[in-house]
This record gives C-alpha cells, sequence and structure tokens, in this order.
C-alpha cells in the first residue's frame, strides 16, 4: 500500500532475470506481472483458488518460453495435492508443448508417457 516512490523491496523476478537490472511490470500478454515461480507457490499456499496459468508459465522458471520441463512437472505435483482448477485448454497446451519438448529431442516414449497424462482422448 505505499507509492511508487516508496517501494522497499524490487519485484521477486525469475531467476535469470534477478541479476541483469532489468525491470519488468507487466507481461507482454494480458498485461500479467512476470513473477519468480517461488512467488507464485507462495500465492497460491496463501490462495487456492490462486491462478495456475501464472505459476506453470515457463517465463517463470526459464528464459525459454518453449521450455516446459518444470513446469510440465510442477503440474503434476500440484494435480497430486488436488489442486485442479487449471483449464482444460491450458492443461492441452501444457501436456502438448511437454510432449513436443520431447519429441523434438528423439524421447517420442517419454512424449507418449506424457500425453498418457491428458484425461482428454480426443
Amino acid at each position: 500500500n505505499t507509492s511508487e516512490c516508496e517501494k522497499y523491496a524490487c519485484c521477486p523476478l525469475p531467476p535469470y532475470l534477478e541479476d541483469s537490472g532489468c525491470v519488468i511490470e507487466e507481461d507482454d500478454n494480458g498485461g500479467r506481472p512476470l513473477r519468480d515461480v517461488c512467488f507464485h507457490l507462495l500465492k497460491l499456499y496463501s490462495d487456492r483458488c490462486y491462478d495456475l496459468d501464472q505459476l506453470l508459465d515457463p517465463r517463470s522458471v526459464t528464459s525459454d518460453p518453449l521450455d516446459f520441463r518444470l513446469s510440465w512437472h510442477l503440474w503434476e505435483v500440484l494435480r497430486a495435492l488436488n489442486y485442479c482448477h487449471l483449464s482444460p485448454q491450458s492443461r492441452g497446451v501444457l501436456n502438448t508443448s511437454f510432449a513436443a519438448q520431447l519429441e523434438a529431442e528423439g524421447l517420442w516414449e517419454w512424449a507418449v508417457f506424457v500425453m498418457l497424462h491428458e484425461p482428454d482422448t480426443q
């Protein structure tokens, strides 16, 4: 609740941006601020209905927006803890993106394993 000139701490940026001197207030997509995954996990802990799309955004962990490794594994852990309010579309994008990433690396068996986690059989 302080004014802009009275901020006493920097925004919790992802690790790859921490020491770069960048100050990113808003994301290019939808005006959501880009924050560290740990910040999102704390928000989810305090608000069980916190938006999982922000938490599972690969840019909250890595500078590569197409690297879904940690996002997919984090989603599986959250799902096991009964956090299931990720939209079917976002869940499908997460599964297919990580499967495509694995297939591009020649790991098609693991891509099939990832796609087996998709509840929508279509």
